[in-house]
């Protein structure tokens, strides 16, 4: 059983924050593609899930003049660590078991290596996951950071991802006991 939900992550004010600014939209969809490539790379598709829906929470908006310059954002953004702490905080102050956050947090901060020394990443499974949900839902230019979706719908598809997790979980733990 799960200690929280996508809702309850998704409807807390830290997340409507951080969500609304680095495109809800893409955060939504990258939630459905993580739980999505979950089942293929063997991993939880809660903690998948929750790792797609805030893997962006850490984005700052560069702009100049008025304007996205999306360079400026390439050379000086660290939106992965930022993310991975407040994710990591979120979390533990929502009530997630602490090895979840950790595990999320550590999939947040490994979804792009867009902030590393050049070299390759070793990205455990559900790290895996998380980075290729995004890279599936990417457009150019960062254009899918402005895609818009209406609270209300947004909701109803976290709700929905709810349901298919709830249901893989109970099929997982009837295979248990059976």
């Amino acid at each position: 059983m799960r200690n929280v939900t996508l809702e309850k992550v998704f409807t807390h004010p830290v997340a409507q924050k951080y969500l609304n600014r680095s495109g809800m939209a893409h955060a939504v969809a990258v939630a459905e593609y993580a739980f999505s490539y979950a089942q293929e790379y063997h991993v939880d598709p809660d903690l998948a899930a929750k790792a797609g829906l805030l893997h962006d929470i850490g984005h700052y908006t560069w702009y100049h003049n008025g304007k996205w310059d999306f360079q400026l954002y390439k050379d000086n953004d660290i939106h992965a660590i930022k993310g991975a702490n407040r994710a990591h905080k979120l979390l533990i102050r929502s009530g997630e078991n602490r090895r979840a956050a950790k595990e999320i947090a550590l999939a947040i901060l490994l979804h792009t290596d867009s902030y590393l020394p050049e070299g390759d990443l070793h990205l455990k499974p559900l790290q895996k996951v998380v980075a290729l949900a995004d890279e599936a839902d990417e457009e150019p230019a960062g254009k899918h950071h402005y895609r818009k979706m209406d609270y209300q719908t947004a909701l109803n598809r976290i709700r929905q991802l709810d349901h298919r997790i709830d249901h893989m979980q109970n099929i997982k733990g009837q295979q248990c006991t059976s």
